[in-house]
């Protein structure tokens, strides 16, 4: 009785295959050549992927960059199976998680945007205002559009901002108030 081959019965892996896995390997061991080599790998589909769903080349770029921090923290509970399927889904989530945000920080502009125009006593700037205010928090770089609305729309304190943020309050004082600068200067221009 020969033995069997238990490989015969299954899928052999390919070359480009077993050279996925052993580059991957490399990157669980935390070697940063092979972590370039798997960003030079997928980083034009992953751009792909992303563009396809956004639209907009920004948010593709920061949505890859994203993905590939993830990547670098997650590796090692990469397990035997479709790489490209694992890296997908995280990119997948990604994708939801930056449409959740954009969803949250519309709802808290308009709800701003509502306020002052009860305030202003004059509901036809509500729309102009919002649109400024709206697109003056996109061109922000994205710390600060974050710092900003946890400050202001989440109604923070400064002390629960430094404390989420893991920095000192003097820090985080500083950063709202060159956001608020920054914001200033931009709706000035539009």
């Amino acid at each position: 009785m020969q033995p069997v081959n238990v490989y015969s019965q299954e899928k052999q892996p390919t070359d480009e295959q077993l050279e996925l896995d052993r580059l991957i390997l490399r990157c669980k061991k935390g070697d940063p050549q092979a972590f370039d080599e798997l960003v030079k790998r997928y980083s034009n589909r992953c751009y792909a992927y992303f563009y396809r769903l956004t639209g907009r080349p920004d948010q593709s770029e920061e949505l890859l960059s994203e993905l590939f921090v993830r990547l670098v923290r997650k590796i090692r509970s990469y397990v035997d199976g479709s790489f490209e399927k694992w890296m997908f889904t995280i990119a997948s989530n990604l994708f939801k998680d930056s449409l959740r945000k954009q969803y949250r920080q519309k709802r808290l502009l308009e709800e701003k945007a509502e306020l002052l125009a009860q305030n202003e006593g004059s509901p036809r700037q509500c729309p102009e205002l919002f649109d400024k205010l709206q697109l003056a928090m996109e061109k922000l770089d994205r710390e600060t559009a974050e710092i900003l609305n946890l400050r202001y729309y989440s109604q923070m304190s400064f002390k629960e901002l430094a404390e989420a943020r893991k920095e000192p309050i003097g820090t985080t004082l500083s950063k709202v108030h060159r956001g608020l600068k920054k914001l200033r200067m931009i709706m000035d221009e539009l």
